[in-house]
């Protein structure tokens, strides 16, 4: 049962996608308290759909590793079960929201920042945290 570096690298980039979320929610931002609060930004979305979806494969690989050498049936159909609906939420909210995510934010931060990400956004949220929000799910 030993872990494959697949494995440690999609726990670690779960952990990375929690401190993020954590690090966001704590920030005291004016448009938190607006309707929608964080909720209304697609980058927020799917920072969560991104954790989520992590989430599953840390779970799919967990299970994988505890039913192996097993001859149960059930655990089998389960176990594939879980690995159709990891794939399900790549292939439709993961991969498809985090790439238009990443190309329309950039896209648009190229052309003109103060329509994305206005200057005074710099007191809120840290560079580093902007980066990690929007770069980091492609």
């Amino acid at each position: 049962m030993a872990l494959v570096p697949c494995q440690v690298l999609r726990a670690a980039i779960l952990l990375s996608y929690c401190s993020i979320l954590c690090n966001y929610k704590a920030i005291d931002m004016p448009a938190h308290q607006t309707y929608g609060g964080s909720w209304k930004f697609l980058t927020f979305i799917d920072l969560v759909i991104q954790a989520v979806f992590f989430g599953i494969c840390v779970l799919t690989d967990l299970s994988s590793l505890l039913t192996k050498g097993n001859d149960s049936q059930e655990q089998e159909r389960q176990l594939k079960k879980l690995i159709s609906l990891r794939d399900w939420v790549m292939a439709v909210l993961a991969f498809p929201v985090g790439v238009f995510v990443v190309t329309m934010f950039w896209s648009v931060y190229i052309y003109d920042r103060e329509l994305v990400y206005p200057k005074l956004l710099d007191n809120f949220i840290p560079a580093w945290l902007n980066h990690g929000m929007v770069s980091k799910i492609l």
